[in-house]
């Protein structure tokens, strides 16, 4: 199935990239590498993600790329990468 990678997703990685690159560029590129590659798992076994405890639906759901939730929200057509956030960091009840 198509990953779509929604504005606010890809928002979250620049942000993530930029705190990260404060210290290291090349670590900073790493950690975006990871966290982008897990859309291949996401797109052949969307199921695979846990349901994200804060909204218990079965279409959103996470994978753990430590330390961050990459949170994707299955549609018929496509799945929707809608946040990536830090596992420390809250989860608002609006994406």
């Amino acid at each position: 199935m198509k990953v779509h990678w929604t504005e606010n997703a890809i928002d979250h990685l620049t942000n993530i990239y930029g705190y990260i690159a404060l210290n290291s560029s090349t670590y900073a590129s790493r950690m975006i590498d990871k966290i982008t590659r897990r859309s291949k798992q996401i797109a052949e076994h969307a199921l695979s993600g846990r349901k994200v405890p804060e909204y218990n639906a079965k279409d959103i759901r996470e994978l753990i790329e430590k330390p961050y939730r990459i949170i994707y929200r299955i549609k018929s057509d496509q799945i929707d990468i809608i946040a990536v956030i830090h596992g420390a960091q809250l989860l608002t009840k609006k994406l």
